[in-house]
């Protein structure tokens, strides 16, 4: 089974929700960033690991929604299994 990077998918559905993504946009783009300098392939499945990691390791309300909010949209985009 080959795998596929979905950066620049994900990245563009941030990007095209302009402001109303911007948070959201950074955390993703950071969590990519994070991935990558440790060697791991960016999948959506290293991405969502990624964020609830980053979920249970934070106390912050306001930075626990945004991490939240940023699952939920790399959620959405991930294709169901076959």
């Amino acid at each position: 089974m080959q795998q596929h990077s979905s950066e620049p998918g994900i990245l563009e559905h941030f990007q095209g929700e302009g402001d109303l993504l911007a948070q959201e946009t950074k955390v993703i783009g950071a969590v990519i960033r994070e991935i990558a300098a440790a060697g791991g392939y960016v999948t959506n499945k290293a991405i969502i690991l990624k964020l609830i990691e980053k979920l249970e390791n934070t106390s912050d309300v306001v930075q626990l929604d945004i991490f939240r909010q940023a699952l939920e949209v790399v959620v959405a985009r991930t294709p169901d299994d076959a």
